[in-house]
């Protein structure tokens, strides 16, 4: 009988994402990063050959170093070619593939049906996975994680029984997570938390030793026991410790690359454009934050912008939150330990993506909750049934009420979907959402620039250079608007002003074609 409810869940998994996501297939490409990572990448339209392999090992793109991404766009692009709809389909079939590995590790480790499916169909279909999911660019976060939680599985099968060829599996897989993405960096965290609930491994290298006592003195033989339990002990441990080593190591290669890449490519932001106390309160204001959006997800945007001195309110507020949950969890850590398991999960995994080491303009993003999310996700499912305990209330109130939540979620998801279908549907909405957002001005504008919008695209690179005067790539684009409009004087001036800030570009060209003087 649980086979059959098995088969179901997962039948249930795919058709549910299916349906939730399926208007992707619809979508086109965003001129954000799509033009980089695939529509104007040579390489990644010139095929898989032995050249392309090796570029795709040894160059840097969007400051990272994701090798596995990068051949994995080049083989779509084989396949699918400049049809943006084969592109979202693989990301789609990876997602839907993560859900699966999520079900069957929480299933196995467990032994739980119905909370493991609820976990897994949460994951699928909360709105926030849709930035992952629709944007092809971001191939890279559904492919690192389908090869993170391909490891988790691979752990539980190792973790069940002692086999080097799976431990080797999981390490495999972790290596090819790192590959595609170095998001994952965090994983040997999470094993060690797994150790603890639901593996039960640390309990049973921690367990205390019994020591029975015979006229006030330990008997020979007792303590022939408590020598022994003691020896069990320190070797349970130092494989727990020992076995992540690898892991590890793996992990400090990895992050060495990813800040080398990224100080590369001129992403991270020095310390002198945004210090590092508001950094932190940046930190603290996003987990909670991302939190808001984990329960209520609506108005989600491709892009939310920095905006600081922050409201002493909103730190002390995150802040009361934060140690709040973390006081309450570790102190129920042995009668709820999927709350601390859960939390910590949701904590440890943001930290690569918190702002601490800034890159991009960016104060928080929805593809960074693909991974943490489950933490809180773990929490809620084991945590809310404990609210109703007897099984007939959770039959007739859990349940019906778990299936409704996820149906809303879904609507919202499929809702999500359709504001990634061109660039300008994307930025127009993500101008509705946010304030002062330049960014998602200066994107727009381009749109309208190459749609032969030129008077919208003025407006909008007016009102980035207004929010940001010093903002290069306004000036170059409104420069190069005039100048193809015949508007020579405000076009050199434009050109004239990005030169002085940093790149003469544009003023270059327009030597050339003897506009500017």
């Amino acid at each position: 009988m649980k086979k059959k409810y098995t088969y179901l869940i997962v039948i249930f998994l795919i058709i549910a994402s299916f349906i939730a996501y399926g208007r992707i297939l619809g979508n086109g490409f965003v001129g954000f990063d799509d033009t980089l990572y695939i529509t104007e990448n040579n390489h990644i339209k010139s095929g898989i050959n032995l050249e392309n392999i090796k570029w795709a090992f040894t160059t840097v793109v969007g400051t990272n170093w994701h090798p596995l991404t990068l051949l994995s766009h080049t083989l779509d692009w084989n396949l699918f070619g400049a049809s943006a709809s084969g592109h979202h389909l693989i990301n789609l079939l990876l997602h839907i593939g993560s859900v699966l590995f999520l079900f069957f590790f929480f299933e196995k480790t467990t032994k739980s049906l119905w909370p493991s499916a609820f976990v897994a169909a949460l994951f699928a279909l909360h709105p926030l996975r849709v930035e992952s999911v629709a944007w092809a660019a971001e191939r890279k976060d559904v492919l690192s994680t389908f090869f993170g939680l391909a490891a988790l599985y691979a752990y539980a099968l190792y973790a069940e029984k002692f086999q080097f060829s799976k431990y080797f599996l999981c390490l495999i897989f972790f290596s090819l997570s790192l590959m595609a993405k170095p998001m994952l960096v965090t994983l040997p965290f999470v094993l060690l938390l797994l150790d603890y609930w639901p593996l039960g491994r640390w309990q049973k290298a921690l367990k205390p030793v019994n020591r029975q006592v015979v006229n006030n003195e330990l008997s020979v033989k007792n303590e022939g026991e408590e020598i022994s339990a003691v020896k069990n002990r320190s070797h349970l441990t130092g494989r727990l410790l020992g076995e992540k080593a690898p892991f590890i190591f793996l992990t400090v290669v990895s992050s060495i690359v990813t800040i080398w890449a990224q100080n590369k490519g001129g992403a991270v932001v020095p310390m002198e454009h945004l210090p590092f106390p508001a950094r932190i309160l940046n930190a603290i204001i996003s987990y909670v934050s991302y939190l808001e959006k984990i329960f209520s997800p609506v108005d989600l945007a491709v892009l939310y912008p920095y905006e600081y001195p922050f409201p002493l309110w909103q730190i002390l507020v995150s802040c009361f939150i934060l140690i709040g949950i973390t006081i309450v969890v570790i102190y129920a850590i042995k009668k709820l330990p999927f709350l601390f398991v859960g939390w910590f999960w949701y904590l440890g995994t943001l930290i690569p993506v918190i702002g601490l080491l800034q890159v991009g303009t960016q104060a928080m993003a929805d593809r960074y909750t693909y991974l943490p999310s489950i933490g809180i996700t773990i929490m809620l499912v084991w945590g809310i049934p404990l609210l109703f305990p007897r099984a007939d209330m959770r039959k007739k109130i859990l349940f019906p009420a778990g299936i409704a939540y996820l149906a809303i979620l879904a609507v919202l998801t499929w809702q999500q979907c359709g504001y990634w279908k061109n660039t300008n549907t994307l930025f127009s909405h993500a101008l509705q959402i946010t304030k002062n957002n330049h960014i998602a001005y200066n994107v727009r504008g381009g749109t309208y620039d190459e749609l032969g919008q030129y008077q919208l695209a003025i407006e909008d690179f007016n009102k980035v250079i207004t929010l940001r005067p010093d903002y290069i790539k306004a000036y170059n684009k409104r420069g190069t608007v005039y100048l193809n409009l015949g508007n020579k004087e405000l076009g050199c001036y434009d050109a004239r002003k990005a030169c002085a800030l940093g790149n003469c570009k544009t003023l270059e060209a327009a030597k050339g074609k003897g506009y500017c003087h």
